[in-house]
């Protein structure tokens, strides 16, 4: 990395912060403010497990990408995953902004299987995100060694937590 794309990686790192904050901010008033629209909006939900299923699967061809060495695929297959997860947070900010909670509804293993799934999905979704676009941004800016650091445990989180997006929807489609 030269010296002179210190200062606009440092500019770049500003702007996620940014980012991470407005959206933790908005995750946590979409449960307090419902927005009301006169379209029906719950076919979000599909679309956002769709979102974290090409996420997934971006994820996985980058994996496999960087192991084999095909390190112009990999950065494609994370462009991917980048763009599908920004059309995930939009749609999921829109529909939670605009749709009740939808209460689980079945009992036993299985409820408390789809709590723990659920919260921790949650919690290492809003933990992350900083990482993945810092992650992101060292990649970008081919400050190889800090990229590789960090991509070496903030993968697998970023990888659980698009995998179990799907998994969410998936247990809550009984109760619909």
């Amino acid at each position: 990395m030269s010296q002179e794309t210190q200062p606009r990686m440092k500019q770049f790192d500003k702007v996620a912060w940014v980012i991470t904050v407005v959206v933790w901010l908005l995750v946590g008033l979409m449960r307090r403010v419902k927005i009301p629209v006169e379209t029906d909006l719950s076919f979000l939900a599909g679309l956002n497990a769709l979102f974290n299923t090409g996420v997934t699967i971006a994820l996985l061809f980058a994996l496999y990408f960087i192991k084999n060495k095909k390190i112009e695929a990999h950065r494609k297959s994370i462009y991917v995953a980048m763009g599908l997860s920004a059309g995930f947070l939009l749609s999921y900010v829109g529909y939670h902004f605009t749709n009740e909670e939808i209460p689980y509804c079945r009992e036993g293993t299985m409820k408390t299987l789809y709590y723990f799934v659920l919260f921790s999905h949650i919690i290492l979704a809003g933990l992350s995100l900083p990482f993945i676009l810092l992650t992101f941004i060292r990649g970008y800016f081919l400050d190889v060694e800090k990229h590789i650091r960090l991509s070496k445990w903030v993968f697998y989180v970023w990888l659980y937590v698009a995998a179990t997006g799907p998994l969410v929807y998936l247990f809550l489609l009984p109760c619909r």
